[in-house]
């Protein structure tokens, strides 16, 4: 598969929103065809409207909310910082999933993915914590930073532990395999320690056999989706990459600024939206988000 496979040569980066502080959590909500996204250090959550061209706040100071997704009953599970727990919104009545696990409070719920079966998986790495503007200052109460699910029944597990910082993630189309994005911080050299995307099998609720799938460059990997083909998109310092399932680079869409997330969506979900610093950007695509096709996003 080529670039031109996935991305027409014609089409264009267009910038439908700016003005946001650090922009994150972009999330296509079908039943009102519009994109919701947070501006965590903002401490906003918006809703954008293609068909109007129009931004409107959905939600004042929400408590630093990042990452979210839709639920299998079309309620967005979304992740707060400030909070340091997931929470549900429904028509703007929030409520908490979770906010423990055991006594030790999470560090800063940061993205979600709900698979086919109806379980909640998410990242807690502690930017919420460590970083003010994101959430509130705080520590490390479980002193590490793992994957979570939440079982159908509403059972809280422990998913993965060998991630250092672990951040977006998203399933395959046939949700035989997990990838989780590690988004580590600079070490005494600056050099980033570990900016790898990981891959998992899922086995029902277990997850094996973890590995490197790909080093992403520049920056460290971020937001992350995956096609109807099985390609892996994943923000970067100055753009999108896309890597196929086997590992291969296929292409890059620069972006001029920092990317944080992206979404698929659109009505007919093949439009590409970019969470990039302080500015949202929407591209054409060829593709859907494996979600879509399957009926699940």
């Amino acid at each position: 598969m080529n670039m031109s496979d996935l991305v027409a040569d014609t089409s264009t980066l267009e910038q439908v929103f700016t003005g946001g502080r650090w922009l994150e959590g972009p999330c296509w909500l079908p039943q009102t065809n519009t994109l919701r996204f947070s501006d965590v250090i903002g401490n906003r959550v918006w809703d954008y409207d293609p068909a109007a061209k129009e931004s409107t706040v959905h939600s004042e100071s929400p408590d630093h909310v990042n990452g979210r997704t839709i639920d299998l009953d079309g309620a967005v599970v979304q992740c707060s910082h400030g909070g340091r727990r997931l929470e549900r919104d429904v028509d703007g009545d929030i409520s908490v999933i979770v906010d423990h696990w055991q006594e030790y409070r999470f560090n800063a719920p940061n993205d979600v993915v709900v698979s086919s079966d109806g379980s909640i998986w998410f990242t807690d790495p502690a930017y919420g914590i460590i970083y003010p503007e994101e959430g509130h200052p705080g520590k490390r109460e479980y002193c590490d930073h793992w994957v979570f699910r939440i079982t159908p029944q509403g059972r809280l597990t422990v998913a993965l532990t060998d991630v250092v910082e672990p951040n977006g993630l998203a399933f395959s189309p046939d949700e035989s395999l997990l990838y989780v994005a590690d988004s580590a911080a600079l070490n005494r050299e600056g050099v980033f320690e570990r900016h790898h995307i990981r891959r998992y099998l899922i086995d029902d609720w277990r997850v094996k056999a973890g590995e490197d799938f790909v080093e992403v460059s520049p920056g460290v990997p971020d937001g992350i989706k995956v096609d109807e083909h099985g390609n892996v998109w994943s923000s970067c310092l100055d753009g999108v990459v896309i890597y196929s399932p086997e590992a291969e680079e296929i292409g890059r869409i620069p972006v001029p600024e920092k990317v944080g997330n992206l979404c698929f969506g659109g009505i007919e979900g093949t439009d590409l939206y970019i969470a990039a610093s302080t500015s949202i950007y929407r591209i054409p695509t060829l593709t859907r988000d494996c979600r879509r096709v399957s009926g699940r996003a």
